[in-house]
């Protein structure tokens, strides 16, 4: 978990700092800044999940990993800039400390989806999907064999 804050906090600087230039230096909607931001972190943060935060997982099928990697990045994305997209245009909060208050509370509430998703589904552990030394849980008939 603390390698995935790393990144993640690598993943936030970079977001949000795209997201700050892109709305200062261009005429482009806060949402489209957003997504753009956004799809740059997803970015970076990839390079560090898989070396660095999920170097010891599973590396047998790079393609699978990266597919889903982007499949569950897209939902995050989503997820995050719909909070963003509904502050500014449902309710027309679109200064610069609004847009980056909504903006960050999605970003929160997808951050907990990645971290679910990218443990479970993309950067899983070799073989039984348990970490190493871990065993199995027992059946019901396994436990009760003498």
């Amino acid at each position: 978990m603390l390698r995935f804050a790393v990144v993640g906090g690598l993943g936030v600087v970079v977001n949000f700092s795209v997201f700050n230039l892109c709305r200062s230096v261009t005429a482009l909607p806060t949402v489209r800044c957003s997504v753009i931001s956004t799809s740059v972190a997803v970015l970076v943060n990839y390079v560090g999940f898989r070396y660095f935060a999920y170097r010891d997982r599973d590396k047998r099928r790079p393609a699978r990993e990266f597919i889903l990697f982007v499949v569950f990045s897209v939902i995050g994305l989503v997820i995050e800039n719909g909070v963003l997209y509904a502050a500014t245009y449902w309710f027309g909060w679109d200064t610069a400390l609004q847009s980056n208050l909504f903006k960050a509370i999605g970003l929160a509430v997808a951050t907990g989806f990645r971290f679910w998703a990218y443990r479970t589904w993309v950067f899983r552990w070799q073989g039984s999907g348990h970490p190493p030394g871990h065993s199995s849980p027992k059946s019901d008939v396994e436990q009760f064999r003498p």
